[in-house]
């Protein structure tokens, strides 16, 4: 082989592994290697959690999202910090005086929104209201079932945005470009949740709206923290505060209600962002999310 053909073989093989504009591995790779390590650290994790003595049991709602988070956290972090050569706080984590401010405001907009989809199904007809925590439960059970969930969908919402609004969305985008990014990353947060009990792909088809929705509130703040606290608060309100099933899954209620309007509109037991209702709710929300970010000076 001549010299000149190993440079030729050498180029055309930089030009699949490595970026055209700096020295590091196109994004397709980074998003691979990111995920690969995600993958790795979740059996590790898995394989202590039986090594503890839990191998005949299936890890809690609250320890796998615990798990998930040193699974999400590490993997993005080292990758971001070795392979996308970043800052991890870069992805839009930035610790000031706006992050309380931004999930906060999160969690209240996901209030309106599930209060609108709760007032419109009532209304309707389509939910039968059975009473309220207290009416059932004691204070102890209630105040200790309401501060486990709010601390399992804090891990939840930090965990997901991390991984779809920060490293997949912002990856993608530095490849492509925030167009396609939105889409992509927006399409596989709506085909994971296809595992979720009762998933159906018109639920699927809203989790990727929800998904756009959530990259708006990005894009309004070029932070996580608003998305974070939207997150938060969607599977709070929607479950805990109003009742309903979140992603398919039934946790405690301080509202018990029973849905008994068509699946279509209501997500049946999947709960609202499988039905058509939460589309009209997230319009409301983009509004809202755009009131509050108008003033907003948007870095990069």
């Amino acid at each position: 082989m001549s010299e000149i053909q190993l440079k030729q073989e050498r180029s055309l093989l930089a030009s699949v592994f490595l970026s055209p504009d700096e020295s590091r591995l196109r994004a397709g790779w980074r998003l691979l290697s990111q995920l690969v390590l995600y993958i790795f650290f979740s059996i590790i994790l898995f394989e202590l959690w039986g090594a503890l003595g839990h191998e005949n049991s299936v890890p809690s709602l609250f320890d796998n999202r615990i798990m998930d988070f040193v699974a999400v956290t590490g993997s993005v972090y080292i990758i971001r910090r070795w392979l996308d050569k970043r800052a991890f706080e870069s992805l839009g984590i930035k610790i000031n005086r706006q992050t309380l401010v931004d999930i906060f405001a999160g969690i209240g907009i996901t209030f309106l929104m599930m209060g609108f989809i709760f007032a419109v199904m009532f209304g309707i007809g389509w939910l039968n209201f059975e009473g309220f925590a207290w009416q059932f439960d004691s204070i102890s059970t209630i105040l200790s079932s309401v501060v486990t969930f709010f601390v399992i969908f804090a891990f939840v919402g930090w965990n997901e945005e991390l991984f779809s609004r920060g490293y997949q969305l912002q990856t993608i985008a530095s490849g492509l470009n925030l167009f396609w990014a939105a889409f992509l990353s927006s399409a596989v947060f709506g085909i994971i949740h296809l595992r979720n009990p009762y998933a159906t792909w018109v639920g699927a088809t809203d989790i990727f709206f929800a998904g756009l929705f959530f990259v708006y509130a990005y894009s309004c703040t070029r932070q996580l923290w608003l998305s974070i606290g939207l997150h938060v608060g969607w599977n709070f309100c929607e479950g805990m505060v109003f009742g309903f099933p979140v992603s398919g899954l039934e946790i405690y209620r301080l509202t018990r209600v029973q849905v008994t309007g068509p699946e279509l509109w209501t997500g049946g037991l999947f709960g609202p962002e499988a039905g058509l209702i939460m589309l009209p709710a997230m319009l409301l929300g983009a509004v809202l999310i755009y009131w509050f970010t108008r003033n907003r000076i948007v870095e990069g």
